[in-house]
């Protein structure tokens, strides 16, 4: 397609703001854009040829929330408005002569199990119904933007390339300090959506081009594939009782030349940009050379959080959630407990390892069934990446799909059948393999022969389009016991494999089998293993001895600066014992175990008042978490899961209370709402749950909520607190009436607010009491307002 090479050769423009446009002609606040695409053609079409004739070389279709889920109730479809939307794009570029259509595709508005309650495939079928419609419209490309979550952009960008042949752009919303809302920050990203095949990645909305600069410029260091710049307009302000944004069109080119100056490719506009912005931007970015993206292939694998650069340091792969010879592990595989799991799970991240091994082979067990879900589950304890164990092609296929990151897929070997199995789901998914160094012939005697196994398996590989880093080579260790030269023929393949560029992984407790002391000559093969240039160990990290053996060769191989890993792991090492005492219940609510939450609230309530549990236990570990989230130590799904481990001790509590005829006191009573117009009510339900969870009554009045309902409850409900929430730009004019009419019947209520489209000032502007930048901030503000 000729917009993929454009994209090699020069620079594309998008366009700007539609809602900013629209409400300049006329769209009232509250009303939903899409709805124009069929209502009003004209107003669209006349909007995509005023950015064509501005410059941009790119338009959005109006289609940025046309889902179904979103319009299951409306008197047109989401499929209606869609082909209607490009449609009208379509025409304004066969007016203009010049440009290249783009389906639009923007968040779903929930979020996705395991921490919120929409299935990923559910998910999936809802932007696959978007791509097809987009499709069969005439789009040119796809572009998925403004996304905050790397599973809704995973499933996304499946909906795309599996419905589709067309370009995917993908361009996420970032805050700050260069993470997203669920914590994934810009290297995981970029891994993410490169390793899934999108043509061109990087951020729009957010903020303005001043804070999303230096952010872009971290991107460019590691970009493979062509950037993308979006920015809003600067912040929201109010000027003569309007929305405007603090960056003019002038101001806002002059930003846009230090994104081309870094390389950046694809430039346009976000919220606040009108054609002007655009068409300044073109006029001084046009003559800026083109520069190719800078990074270079990694071997890298991610989950939704962080990275792991198997280039960067010896990696520790966790072995212990095996259930080969772990009857404990089989046993709740088979009746359907990840409990026991989760807590290994667990175990293992406390014990410093870096990625997990997860598998589910068990005897007469249904594995492309239990695997998927397993991984799922331990996603919403852990963010360390997983590596995916099976040898079953059906049982990785769904695990690897389900996964949310840039999975490990344990393992390919130079078997014919293996590797016809094994690498379209690594090209589909874009995952790192463990290749194991055994053909048809079985394993080679000789390092020489395993080496010719590595070659066999790179040049297969080469024709799925995969390359020598998307390996990870395992040169086998064989029990010592049975083949007293098989020490001698690992580290011979790893100084052979090392020499030859190659990235390496081992099973490195194979080599005692059969034999006694197992650790201590584990843990000296290990070292050794290190020292021949072994990149990844898959052992046991809750071993002393292994340990020790990382730390000392970290030291002495010089990945170690200053020897800090060396000198801190050392004065903090806990004997054995001491790390295999029984969670307590602020452990199950701090880790997001609702399940062991649950059955340890019901055994402390055999010799504990409730209000002690409430006061000793979940309240201290509901304040660690938000402390750490506020700290930016830990992240959106972590806070989520343990507000669901703490609702589930608090159920059980309250049903123990009614039984004994008593009842908790709440702290308090909070309406929330979403206000007119807004049907997006993330930010709502997650300040709902972290307020639960600390003993507030909270009355829900839904999303599109009018300022009199929220009036009127306040009133008969005799309410101290109202939180008050708003994404799209067109509907905070809801959320200033909605204010005013409180302060003026209501006058003893105070108001909170928050959404993506304020600001601390902005807040001050329309007056309201407090503005809460994210869910903790909301809890913060309740206890000081019920302190009083």
């Amino acid at each position: 397609m000729m917009l993929r090479e454009d994209l090699k050769h020069r620079r594309l423009y998008y366009d700007g703001a539609t809602g900013t446009y629209l409400a300049s002609r006329g769209l009232e606040a509250g009303e939903l854009p899409e709805l124009l695409n069929i209502r009003r053609p004209d107003i669209l079409i006349d909007m995509h040829r005023a950015y064509l004739a501005a410059g941009a070389d790119i338009i959005l279709s109006n289609t940025f929330g046309a889902n179904a889920l979103k319009f299951k109730d409306m008197d047109a479809s989401a499929t209606e408005i869609i082909r209607a939307g490009v449609a009208n794009a379509k025409k304004a570029v066969t007016l203009e002569g010049r440009g290249y259509v783009s389906l639009d595709i923007g968040p779903l508005g929930r979020i996705l199990e395991p921490v919120g309650d929409l299935p990923f495939e559910e998910a999936y079928t809802y932007f696959a119904e978007m791509v097809e419609a987009g499709a069969e419209a005439g789009a040119d490309l796809i572009t998925i933007e403004t996304m905050s979550d790397t599973y809704e952009i995973k499933a996304a960008v499946l909906a795309a390339k599996e419905h589709s042949d067309l370009p995917v752009f993908a361009t996420a919303v970032f805050q700050e300090d260069g993470r997203m809302l669920t914590g994934c920050d810009i290297e995981t990203f970029l891994e993410l959506v490169t390793s899934l095949g999108v043509d061109a990645a990087g951020m729009n909305c957010s903020f303005g081009p001043e804070q999303m600069l230096p952010l872009m410029a971290q991107m460019a260091e590691i970009a493979t594939i062509p950037l993308i710049a979006n920015p809003n307009a600067g912040l929201p302000v109010i000027r003569d009782g309007e929305t405007a944004y603090d960056v003019d069109d002038d101001a806002f080119a002059d930003y846009m030349v230090e994104f081309a100056k870094l390389g950046v490719p694809v430039l346009g506009g976000c919220c606040g940009t009108l054609p002007s912005y655009i068409e300044k931007t073109v006029r001084r970015t046009k003559t800026i050379p083109h520069i190719a993206p800078k990074g270079g292939r990694r071997a890298t694998v991610s989950s939704y959080t962080r990275t792991i650069d198997f280039d960067r340091s010896p990696v520790i792969i966790g072995e212990r959630l095996n259930p080969t010879g772990k009857k404990h592990l089989q046993r709740a595989l088979i009746d359907g407990r990840t409990e026991p799991l989760l807590a290994v799970a667990l175990s293992e991240e406390e014990d410093d390892a870096h990625v997990l091994d997860v598998n589910a082979g068990v005897p007469g067990l249904d594995e492309a069934r239990v695997l998927p879900f397993l991984v799922q589950s331990l996603q919403g304890v852990t963010d360390l990446p997983l590596q995916i164990d099976t040898t079953d092609p059906d049982a990785m296929d769904k695990a690897a799909r389900i996964y949310n990151g840039k999975p490990l897929l344990n393992s390919v070997s130079g078997k014919r059948a293996v590797m016809e199995a094994v690498f379209p789901v690594a090209r589909k998914y874009g995952a790192l393999c463990v290749a194991l160094l055994l053909d048809d012939d079985g394993i080679p005697e000789t390092a020489n022969g395993r080496m010719a196994v590595a070659e066999a398996i790179l040049r297969e590989g080469a024709r799925y389009g995969l390359s020598e880093e998307d390996f990870l080579f395992d040169p086998l260790a064989m029990a010592i016991s049975s083949d007293p030269d098989g020490a001698v023929t690992v580290l011979e393949t790893l100084s052979l494999l090392k020499k030859r560029g190659l990235r390496t992984v081992l099973g490195v407790s194979n080599i005692s089998f059969g034999l006694p002391e197992r650790d201590a000559l584990n843990a000296h093969f290990y070292a050794m293993c290190l020292a021949s240039g072994l990149n990844a160990g898959i052992v046991n990290p809750s071993s002393p001895a292994i340990r020790a053996a990382y730390r000392s060769s970290l030291a002495l191989l010089g990945y170690d600066a200053q020897f800090s890993n060396f000198l801190d792991t050392a004065s903090n090492e806990l004997p054995k014992e001491a790390k295999d005492i029984e969670h307590s219940l602020s452990y199950a609510v701090a880790k997001g175990l609702d399940a062991e939450a649950a059955a340890l609230t019901k055994k402390l309530l055999q010799t504990t008042e409730p209000v002690d549990i409430i006061r000793a236990q979940l309240v201290p570990a509901l304040d660690s978490v938000g402390q750490q989230f506020e700290a930016k130590t830990l992240y959106l799904p972590q806070l989520l899961r343990a507000a669901d481990a703490a609702a589930a001790s608090f159920n059980i509590i309250r049903a123990h209370m009614e039984e004994m005829g008593t009842r908790a006191k709440d702290k308090g009573r909070i309406v929330v709402a979403t206000v007119k117009g807004d049907i997006h009510d993330i930010g709502k339900n997650i300040a709902k749950a972290l307020l639960e969870n600390y003993g507030f009554d909270i009355i829900d009045l839904g999303k599109d909520v009018d300022p009199r309902h929220i009036v009127d409850v306040v009133k008969k409900e005799h309410i101290l607190l109202v939180g008050l929430s708003a994404l799209m730009t067109t509907t905070v004019p809801f959320m200033e009436e909605t204010i005013h009419l409180l302060h003026k019947e209501a006058p003893e209520a105070k108001i909170m607010v928050g959404g993506a489209v304020l600001t601390e000032d902005y807040a001050k502007k329309i007056h309201a009491d407090a503005y809460c930048r994210d869910a903790m901030a909301s809890v913060r503000y309740a206890q000081e307002v019920f302190q009083h």
